[in-house]
C-alpha cells in the first residue's frame, strides 16, 4: 500500500505507521528514487505524522520550508521533506496510524491525488481491523479451548444426511474408544450407552431433530472394559434454509464424581436420624430425606414441587416463615425452636442454611425433650416457691406479718387469687393476707376477705379446713359452693365478681394444732389445680404454719427473755435539775439475753453515778454474770462512796475472788457538784472505762466531745492487779452527756469508726430534742428493726439550776435521806 500510494501521488517517498504510547512505528515504506531510506521508528513529535495525529484530519504541506506548522521540523531542516500529504488511518473511530506522501522539493498536490490517498488509507485501516480481528479470533479459540481442555468437554458433531459421527479425541477418551475402533455412526454411539439409558437419550435426540432445537440429556456410558461412567450432553440441531434438519452438533462432558458425591450425600441424608428437606428459592420443596417425610406425616410424592406454606399453613406468620425469609434474604444460616399446631402439634429444632438454589433445612422433633423441659422447669418454680416461701416466713419473727405475706406468694404461682386467715387467741377469724395475679381486682379480694366471715357457715370449705385439720378441695363450680356458705349478701355479690372455678383450702398447722387457713382459688381461664399444683400447694402451708408456730414460740421467747432482763434493769432517779433516760432493745435473736447493762443511782454524798456496761456473751451465763456485776457495782460504789477508777478496780478484784469466770466492758462517770462548780454553774464530771466506747458530751452549742483517753484500760475480769485510770471534765449546765453499749454503733460489715462518727453526727443534729425524744430518734436511726446485739443506753441531761426543775424532766424521784 506504501508502494502503491508513492506511485498514485507521484511522491518520491510514501509509509504507513502505527501510532501507540507516543511512538510512530513504521510498519511499511516505499521509495521510488534509490539511496533513502527512512528511519523505522521516529518520535511522533519530530515527524509530520504527528500534526495528522494531533488535528485527527488530512494534512496537505506544500511547501514545508515556508509553512509555519512544518519549518522547524527535524525532517525539513535536515532538506529530507520539501511537500508532504498525510491522511489519519481512523480505527473504532480515532486515530490509530498515518499514510503519508513526501518529497524533498515543494510541489502542488492535486485534489484527485489527496482523493486517492483517503480512498487508500480507508483500504489500509481495513486490513489492519482485519488483522487485529484475526488476533482476537485466534486468542478466543486458544482460550475456550484452554477451558474445554481444563473442564474436560469433548464435542461431537453429526451430519443427519451423511450418517456421519465425528468425535473429538476428549471425547474418544470419555468413551473409552480410539478413533480407529469407533465405529463414527449414532449407532455406534448407542452401542455404548447402558440399556436402561438406551431409549431416552434416542427420544431426547429424536425431540431435538424434529424440532430444530436442543439436546439435553445425562446418561451413563459402558466403556468396553466394564466401567460405567455417567455422562452429562448438550447439543442442538442444525436446520437449512427450508428448515430441514442436517446436522446436530454439541458438547459432553464426565458427570461420574458428581453423581458419585450426591450418591454419597443421599446414602447420608437418607439414613440420617434427623430429618432434612431443601427449598428452592420459591419456597418449593426439591428433596425430602426419609425422616423427614415421617414427621412431616407426608410421602415425597406429595412434598417435592409443592409450596412449604400451602402444604403447610401453620408455617404462614410464625417463626418458620420469619427465620425462613430471614435466612433466604441476609444469606445467613438460622437456628430457631417453633412449636407447629395440629396435625402435626409438636414443637421442633429447625436449623437453615441458605445455599447458591434456596434453603437446606435440618430438624429434629423435640417435643418430648420441651415437655421434659417445661417438667423440670415446673418443678424448679415449685422448688423456688417453697425456698421463697422458707426464707420470707423466717426472714420476719412477726407471726401475722410472716403469714400475711404467703398470699402474694403463691400468686400466680400456684394459684389465681388467695386469701389467707389467722385464728386468734380468742377462737376468732381474721383475714391478714389477700392478692390477685390482675392487680385491678385486688381491691375486690380485699373487700371479700373483709366481708367473708361475717355470718360465715359451718358448711364453708374454709371452716371445714380449720375444723378437720385437712385441706377442702372445691374442683368446679367454686362460686356455687361458697355462695351457699356465705352468710354476707356483699361478700355473696364479690365472690361472683370474681367467679373462681376451682377452690382449694388447706389449714396452717403445725404439732396438730391449726393456727390458720390459706384459700387458694383458680379462674376458668386456668382451670382447676394440678396434682403437682396441690402437692406443692399442702407443702406451702406445712412450711407455713410450721414458721407461723416458730414465730410464735419466738415472740414468747423474747418476751419472757427480754421481761428478764428488764427485770434485772431498775428505774433511775431523777435529782433535782438532772434528768436521767434509759433504753434496752434486746437483740432480734429469741431467747438471746444478752450482757448488756444501764445503772444510775446516787451515792450518800448525793452525786449522781451512771454506769454502762456489756458482758461478753449472748447467753443465760452472760445474763447471771451481768446481773451480779451490776450488784457488786453498786454495791461498792454505795457503801465506799468511791471515784469511778477505784470502783472498777474493786469490781475487778472482786471477780476472781467470787469464782466468777467472766469478761466485761464498763464505763463509770460520777457527776459532781462542790461549791465551787455551784457558783460557776457547772458539774464536774469524773469518768473511768474499762474497755468500753467513751461517752459523748452534747454541749449546748451543739459540739459533741468524745471521753475518751489515748491508752484505754483492759476490759474487767483480765487484770485484777491493773490501776485504772480517772479524768475529770467540767461542763457547764445544759449539757447532755450519752453512755452506751456497742450495739447502738457496731454493724457487720462496719467498722467502729465509722458507728461513732454516726453518733457524733446524730447527736448535733438531733441534740435540740428533749432527752427522751432524742433517745428514741438515735435508737431509730442507729438500729435496724431486728438488732444483730442488745443495745443499752443511758443519757442525763443537766438542766440549768437557775431555773425551775423542767416539766419534761419528769418528777424529783430520790432515794429516802439523799433528798
Amino acid at each position: 500500500m506504501a508502494d502503491l500510494a508513492a506511485r498514485l501521488v507521484g511522491a518520491p517517498w510514501a509509509q504507513v505507521s502505527l501510532v501507540h504510547d507516543d511512538v510512530h512505528e513504521v510498519v511499511a515504506s516505499a521509495a521510488t528514487p534509490t539511496g533513502f531510506a527512512p528511519r523505522r521508528e521516529d518520535r511522533a513529535q519530530d515527524t509530520l505524522c504527528e500534526l495528522v495525529v494531533l488535528d485527527d484530519r488530512v494534512v496537505v504541506v506544500e511547501d514545508a520550508v515556508s509553512d509555519p506548522r512544518t519549518a522547524e521540523r527535524p525532517g525539513v531542516l535536515a532538506g529530507v521533506v520539501g511537500a508532504y500529504l498525510g491522511v489519519p488511518l481512523v480505527h473504532e473511530g480515532r486515530t490509530s496510524g498515518v499514510l503519508c506522501a513526501y518529497g524533498p522539493e515543494p510541489r502542488r498536490w492535486e485534489q484527485h491525488q489527496v482523493d486517492a490517498l483517503v480512498h487508500l488509507a480507508a483500504s489500509a485501516a481495513a486490513e489492519l481491523d482485519l488483522e487485529r480481528i484475526a488476533r482476537d479470533v485466534e486468542r478466543s479459540r486458544l482460550r475456550v479451548q484452554l477451558a474445554v481442555d481444563a473442564a474436560g468437554v469433548g464435542s461431537w458433531d453429526w451430519d443427519l444426511a451423511t450418517g456421519a459421527l465425528e468425535w473429538d479425541d476428549r471425547l474418544l477418551e470419555l468413551f473409552g474408544v480410539d478413533r480407529d475402533s469407533f465405529g463414527g455412526t449414532i449407532e455406534a454411539f448407542s452401542s455404548y450407552l447402558h440399556a436402561d439409558d438406551r431409549d431416552r437419550v434416542s427420544a431426547a435426540l429424536r425431540h431435538s431433530i424434529d424440532t430444530c432445537g436442543d439436546f439435553h440429556a445425562e446418561y451413563r456410558v459402558v466403556r468396553p472394559c466394564g466401567e460405567v461412567r455417567w455422562v452429562q450432553a448438550r447439543g442442538r440441531t442444525l436446520c437449512d434454509q427450508e428448515g430441514r434438519a442436517v446436522r446436530v452438533v454439541g458438547a459432553a462432558y464426565d458427570t461420574t464424581d458428581v453423581h458419585e458425591g450426591e450418591a454419597r450425600v443421599a446414602r447420608v441424608l437418607e439414613s440420617m436420624s434427623a430429618a432434612f428437606y431443601s427449598l428452592d428459592t420459591s419456597f418449593r420443596f426439591t428433596y425430602v430425606n426419609a425422616e423427614a417425610e415421617r414427621l412431616l406425616g407426608r410421602s415425597r410424592t406429595e412434598l417435592l414441587g409443592g409450596s412449604v406454606w400451602e402444604l403447610f399453613p401453620g408455617t404462614v406468620d410464625s417463626g418458620f416463615e420469619r427465620h425462613y425469609r430471614g435466612a433466604l434474604a441476609s444469606g445467613q444460616p438460622s437456628s430457631f425452636e417453633e412449636h407447629y399446631p395440629p396435625p402435626l402439634d409438636g414443637w421442633y429444632e429447625v436449623r437453615v442454611w441458605p445455599v447458591p438454589d434456596g434453603l437446606s433445612v435440618y430438624f429434629l422433633e423435640i417435643t418430648e425433650r420441651r415437655r421434659a423441659q417445661q417438667r423440670a422447669d415446673a418443678s424448679a418454680a415449685r422448688l423456688e416457691l417453697l425456698a421463697r416461701t422458707t426464707e420470707q416466713l423466717t426472714e420476719v419473727l412477726d407471726g401475722r406479718t410472716a403469714v400475711a405475706r404467703l398470699a402474694t406468694l403463691v400468686v400466680p404461682a400456684l394459684a389465681d387469687w388467695s386469701v389467707v386467715s389467722l385464728l386468734e387467741d380468742d377462737g376468732g377469724l381474721r383475714d391478714v393476707g389477700w392478692a390477685h395475679r390482675d392487680p385491678a381486682r385486688l381491691g375486690l379480694v380485699e373487700r371479700y376477705a373483709d366481708r367473708r366471715s361475717r355470718g360465715l357457715r359451718d358448711s364453708s370449705p374454709l371452716l371445714r379446713a380449720l375444723a378437720t385439720g385437712e385441706a377442702q378441695l372445691v374442683p368446679s363450680d367454686a362460686v356455687t359452693a361458697v355462695r351457699e356458705a356465705l352468710g354476707d349478701e356483699e361478700a355473696r355479690h364479690l365472690v361472683g365478681e370474681l367467679a373462681p372455678e376451682a377452690l382449694c383450702v388447706l389449714p396452717l398447722t403445725a404439732h396438730g394444732r391449726t393456727l390458720g387457713a390459706l384459700s387458694l382459688f383458680w379462674g376458668s381461664e386456668r382451670g382447676g389445680p394440678g396434682v403437682d399444683d396441690l402437692a406443692t400447694a399442702r407443702e406451702v402451708a406445712s412450711r407455713a404454719g410450721t414458721a407461723l408456730e416458730n414465730a410464735r414460740l419466738y415472740e414468747r421467747q423474747r418476751d419472757l427473755a427480754e421481761e428478764l432482763q428488764r427485770s434485772l434493769l431498775t428505774a433511775p432517779p431523777e435529782p433535782d435539775h438532772l434528768e436521767v433516760a434509759v433504753r434496752y432493745l434486746p437483740a432480734g435473736v429469741a431467747a438471746q439475753v444478752g450482757g448488756d447493762w444501764y445503772d444510775a443511782f446516787l451515792q450518800p454524798d448525793g452525786a449522781t453515778v451512771v454506769v454502762i456496761g456489756d458482758v461478753v456473751g449472748h447467753d443465760s451465763a452472760a445474763a447471771a454474770a451481768m446481773g451480779q456485776l451490776r450488784g457488786l457495782l453498786r454495791g461498792i460504789a454505795y457503801t465506799t462512796g468511791a471515784g469511778p477508777a477505784e470502783v472498777l478496780e474493786r469490781l475487778d478484784a472482786a471477780i476472781p475472788g467470787l469464782l466468777m469466770s467472766t469478761t466485761a466492758t464498763a464505763a463509770v462517770l460520777r457527776l459532781e457538784q462542790g461549791g465551787s462548780e455551784r457558783a460557776d454553774r457547772t458539774t464536774a464530771l469524773r469518768w473511768s472505762s474499762a474497755g468500753h466506747p467513751p461517752p459523748f458530751v452534747l454541749h449546748p452549742d451543739g459540739s459533741v466531745v468524745a471521753l475518751e483517753v489515748d491508752d484505754p484500760d483492759l476490759l474487767l475480769g483480765i487484770d485484777p492487779s491493773v490501776v485504772r485510770q480517772e479524768r475529770v471534765e467540767v461542763v457547764r449546765r445544759g449539757c447532755t452527756v450519752l453512755l452506751y453499749s456497742d450495739g447502738l454503733v457496731e454493724r457487720r460489715g462496719q467498722s467502729l469508726d465509722v458507728g461513732l462518727e454516726r453518733l457524733r453526727r446524730l447527736l448535733a443534729e438531733r441534740g435540740h430534742l428533749p432527752l427522751q425524744e432524742l433517745c428514741d430518734q438515735l435508737l431509730s436511726e442507729l438500729v435496724s428493726t431486728r438488732p444483730e446485739d442488745d443495745v443499752a443506753l443511758v443519757a442525763v441531761r443537766l438542766h440549768p439550776e437557775d431555773q425551775p426543775r423542767p416539766a419534761e424532766a419528769g418528777p424529783r424521784v430520790v432515794p429516802p435521806g439523799l433528798g
